[in-house]
């Protein structure tokens, strides 16, 4: 089968499309017969050797999959071949970047049948990172108040939508390029952050501060102020420290999407109600995908890509 590796950590141009052979399932596995990946910043850190994620070399990228499961290992049960799936797969192991993966079964739930299924492959890590920030460690509630910095990006648009969702009053940072896709996302506020300061545009205070931008840490640091007592801190910038206010009781949480199953089959039942768009903004080949990474490197990725097979 065709697959995309790295066979060393290194710039883009380590990647190679090859033929590798088609792997077996073990116990409590299945192999997916892959529709799509994702392409996500983290498969360009792994790459590059900048994000402490112990991969196995070679190693095929695309954690994020979708598809139609193809053999069943030992043990496996509450799935049949001939399934559609989709799935956060453990980053350490080889990824969706190819014809087939196996996968653990935990790792997999029913795909969304409201949307094709490649596209499935653009909701899971991201729309997980979401709800976790929001709710798992924002404790975010409704009634509450909002501001997200930096939700012009894949993850601030599911973030706004779980949080209107949730019955929350939500302010949202963005470049003009994106404000309309922020709105449509169902920010109540929306802030330009290219025309002045936050901290003199938003009027009053938010329970929750997530923030999704690669900010200066004295910016964010600043920010703190605009979050009431007892309140919380959120950040997906894992690179540098989490800012909180120890006096007033506000708290600093970063995080780094966590698999669970749970949450994900909550998040496809979502979309198929219709309360979650799923973003997905370019379909690219396999052969396709070391170019991609070169164009992340160079100016950087906008919107949401899915791989094919």
């Amino acid at each position: 089968m065709q697959a995309v590796q790295f066979h060393e950590v290194g710039g883009p141009e380590v990647l190679r499309v090859t033929e590798v052979e088609q792997p077996t399932p073990g116990d409590g596995e299945v192999r997916v017969r892959v529709a799509a990946s994702a392409y996500n910043a983290a498969d360009a850190g792994m790459r590059a050797g900048v994000l402490p994620i112990p991969v196995r070399l070679p190693h095929v990228p695309g954690y994020d999959v979708s598809g139609t499961v193809d053999a069943l290992g030992a043990g496996v049960t509450g799935m049949a071949v001939g399934d559609a799936v989709v799935g956060f797969l453990p980053m350490e192991r080889d990824g969706g970047a190819a014809e087939y993966v196996v996968a653990p079964a935990d790792a997999l739930v029913p795909a969304p049948t409201s949307i094709p299924l490649p596209d499935a492959a653009a909701l899971p890590s991201v729309a997980l990172t979401a709800r976790q920030a929001l709710v798992d460690d924002g404790r975010l509630e409704a009634g509450q108040r909002l501001l997200v910095v930096g939700a012009g990006g894949v993850v601030g648009g599911y973030a706004v939508q779980l949080a209107k969702r949730l019955g929350v009053h939500v302010v949202a940072t963005a470049s003009p390029r994106s404000a309309d896709a922020v709105r449509s996302a169902g920010a109540d506020e929306v802030i330009d952050h290219t025309a002045g300061s936050v901290l003199d545009a938003l009027d009053g205070q938010v329970d929750v501060l997530l923030n999704l931008a690669p900010i200066e840490p004295e910016a964010f640091a600043a920010l703190v102020a605009v979050v009431r007592d007892g309140g919380t801190v959120v950040s997906t910038t894992a690179f540098m420290a989490t800012p909180g206010d120890d006096a007033r009781g506000v708290r600093a949480a970063t995080v780094f999407v966590r698999p669970d199953r749970g949450r994900l089959q909550e998040l496809v039942a979502l979309v198929d109600a219709g309360e979650l768009a799923v973003q997905m903004d370019r379909r690219i080949r396999l052969a396709e995908l070391p170019a991609l990474h070169a164009e992340a490197a160079a100016d950087g990725v906008t919107g949401k890509v899915v791989v094919l097979p």
